[in-house]
Parts: C-alpha cells; sequence; structure tokens
C-alpha cells in the first residue's frame, strides 16, 4: 500500500523520469532531471526499497563520513515533487535513479502505483543514446510514444521498434498497457566523445521537454556549460587531423540529410520557440538556452570502456537516411526501453552507432553500444532503446 500523506495536492501533475545506465549516454538524461530538482527544489518523499531491484555487485553501494559518522548510500531510485508556479501552475513529479537489475515488472508496477495516488496525466521518459552525430550541430532529440492518438496529438513518432530494450522501453509500455499517456524523449550523443558530462545534449532534452509540457524551465548556466563543451570538444578535435576529417564528414551528412527541414515551416516553427523562451522568462529569469549552444570540456574523444580510440572511417551505409534509430520508444536501443526510435532523428542521416545503451530507437543497435553505455548504473546491460 503506497502512502503519500506529505504530498500536498498537485496542480496537473507530469511524472518526468531518467535512469543512469544504458539509456543514459554521456549521463544527459538523468543530469537533465537533476537540474530540474535542483533548480526548483524538489522535495523527496519516496524511494524505492534498494534490497527489491539491484544487484549490489553491479551497483555498489558507497561509503562516506558525516562528522566522523560512517554512513551507506544504496542505489536506489527516488521521487521528489517540484511546485511550479506562475500563471499556468503545473507541478512536476521527478524520478530519478538507476536501471534495477531485477524485477522490472514489479518496478514499473510501483512506480505506477505512485503516479495513479498522485494523479499523475502524463509521463515523460528521458534517454540518451550514442549515435553518429557531429558534435557541432544542434543534438537531435526525438520523442516516441506506443500510443497512436498521442503522437498525432503531440507531434511525435509513433515507436515501431523490435529488439532489445532498457527500463526506458519497459516503463513506457507498462505506461501504456495501463491507460496512462507516456512519451519517451531521445537525445543523440556524439559517439566519439562519449564520456559525461555532456551538457548540450542536457540542454536539448530540456529544451524538447520545456515545449512538450509547456512550461518554461529556467536553465542556469547550462547554456554556458554547453558552450564550454563545444569549444573544448572543438580544440581536441582540432589537434587530431584523423578526428577533424571524421567530424567533417558527419557534419556533410547531416546537413545534407536536413536539408528539406529548412523550409519555411521549420524555420517557424524554431522562431516561435525562441519567442516563447523570450517572452515567458519572469524577473531575474535566465534567458533560455538552445540546443545549438552548447559545451563542456570534453575530457576525451573516445568510446566508452574498451571502445575505440579513435573513430573509424567514416561508415558506408545506405540506410543512414533512415536515422540513426529506428526505436520502439525511443532512439536507444536500450535507454529508451521505450523509445529509441526517437533518436533516429537525431541520428538522422549520420546513422547510429551504439548508444549508452544500445537503443531500440536504433533498430541497429549494437552490442558494443553497451560497452558505450553510461558509466553509471553499471552499464546495465539492456536499455530497452
Amino acid at each position: 500500500m503506497i502512502e503519500l500523506e506529505g504530498v500536498p495536492e498537485l496542480v496537473d501533475p507530469v511524472m518526468v523520469a531518467a535512469f543512469e545506465g544504458w539509456n543514459d549516454a554521456g549521463d544527459a538524461a538523468s543530469t537533465a532531471v537533476a537540474h530540474l530538482d535542483r533548480e526548483w527544489k524538489g522535495e523527496v518523499f519516496a524511494a524505492l526499497d534498494a534490497e527489491d531491484y539491484y544487484d549490489f555487485q553491479v551497483n555498489r553501494p558507497t561509503v562516506w563520513l558525516d562528522g566522523g559518522v560512517r554512513k551507506i548510500t544504496w542505489p536506489t531510485t527516488r521521487l521528489s515533487v517540484v511546485r511550479v508556479g506562475g500563471d499556468k501552475p503545473r507541478d512536476l513529479v521527478l524520478v530519478r535513479g538507476i536501471e534495477p537489475s531485477m524485477r522490472w515488472r514489479s518496478f514499473c508496477n510501483e512506480l505506477l502505483g505512485f503516479a495513479h495516488e498522485l494523479g499523475v496525466e502524463l509521463v515523460v521518459i528521458l534517454g540518451a543514446l550514442l549515435g553518429d552525430t557531429p558534435h557541432t550541430r544542434p543534438v537531435p532529440v526525438s520523442g516516441v510514444t506506443s500510443d497512436a492518438d498521442l503522437a498525432r496529438t503531440m507531434d511525435l513518432e509513433e515507436t515501431k521498434y523490435e529488439g532489445p530494450t532498457g527500463i526506458v522501453g519497459i516503463l513506457q509500455e507498462a505506461c501504456t498497457h495501463a491507460g496512462v499517456p507516456a512519451v519517451s524523449l531521445w537525445a543523440a550523443v556524439p559517439h566519439y566523445v562519449s564520456q559525461p558530462p555532456n551538457p548540450k545534449a542536457t540542454l536539448a532534452l530540456l529544451n524538447r521537454l520545456e515545449d512538450l509540457i509547456d512550461m518554461r524551465i529556467p536553465l542556469g548556466e547550462l547554456p554556458e556549460d554547453a558552450r564550454a563543451w563545444q569549444l573544448g570538444v572543438d580544440q581536441l578535435a582540432a589537434e587530431d587531423s584523423e578526428v577533424a576529417e571524421y567530424v567533417q564528414t558527419l557534419e556533410e551528412a547531416r546537413d545534407t540529410a536536413e536539408l528539406p527541414e529548412a523550409s519555411g515551416e521549420a524555420i517557424a516553427r524554431e522562431f516561435e520557440r525562441y519567442l516563447r523562451r523570450r517572452d515567458g522568462g519572469g524577473p531575474g529569469s535566465p534567458p533560455g538556452g538552445h540546443a545549438t549552444e552548447s559545451g563542456d570540456p570534453a575530457t576525451y574523444l573516445r568510446d566508452g570502456p574498451g571502445g575505440r580510440a579513435r573513430p573509424p572511417r567514416p561508415p558506408q551505409r545506405p540506410e543512414a537516411t533512415d536515422g540513426a534509430v529506428d526505436d520502439d520508444t525511443s532512439d536507444t536501443s536500450d535507454s529508451s526501453d521505450g523509445d529509441a526510435s526517437g533518436a533516429s532523428g537525431a541520428a538522422g542521416s549520420a546513422g547510429t552507432t551504439g548508444t549508452s545503451g544500445p537503443s531500440e530507437a536504433s533498430d541497429a543497435e549494437s552490442s558494443d553500444a553497451e560497452s558505450t553505455g553510461s558509466s553509471d548504473s553499471g552499464s546495465s546491460d539492456s536499455s530497452e532503446d
């Protein structure tokens, strides 16, 4: 029985979730939820029992000192509430944790129990996958859902992914079967600079979330961090002619694939988004960051552990124009356990090679994506998208 005595009645609540691990390339998704929690001062009201869902040999507990007293922090998933006021108040239920090691169905049912008790009207699950996308271009973010009606009304992709999935995909399907509207947003992270953090991808996810739920999100220092990150990667790439050549190839493929998108309608959409962010800010509100402004000094230009130290010669893939990921719910094969296909837009013409958790998004998810997967959830092995 779920008891929520300390939680006030919420206004049009939306649940926003992200999980470290296979579905979280560059820690972009989990960092986005952490940012929301920090900026809006979320209050934790529940934590799932770590004994039920985690293998502690995969996700180790940590020991730390608090005033000379040793304490243990167990890997788990926590829920917090943020109250967002303003002209159009809307509250958020934030779910942040690590992809569970076991009992995924029970895990999803427990989260859905909280969603039901709190009156959640929409569940948005964030994910990030590794793709053949250049760091110099806007981060592709795909929105996918298993609900055909929701896809039409919210201008999303209906997932068609088939294959291994992660907790993102499983949770999305659980929501669909329970009659709860659910959407997965997938950001594509360059596979050659996959090490966290990736503030540019985090910023892109928050911008897309802002549009989806029609709320202005304070971005704080993220736009500046994103610019610094991109400058850092630019400098590292400039020092290696092979990397620079590879990045140029990805840029040309991306630009060619997106030429049809440079239409009056696409430009109008971007301008409207800019005006909403500019006009929606109150006194002291930071300007809305755009996915094109990004940067945080990158420490490595390589794939994750066991990955290649340098990018290979640009792969010759005729299917590249399909979209990096055909996802079931996202662009990452697992990470979007529900939706990696959205990333297909992300890797668009460049094609996706793997992701921090292969995402369903990439129909061609590769087992090697798992190794590149985000370091955190112990590289939990299969994230759906």
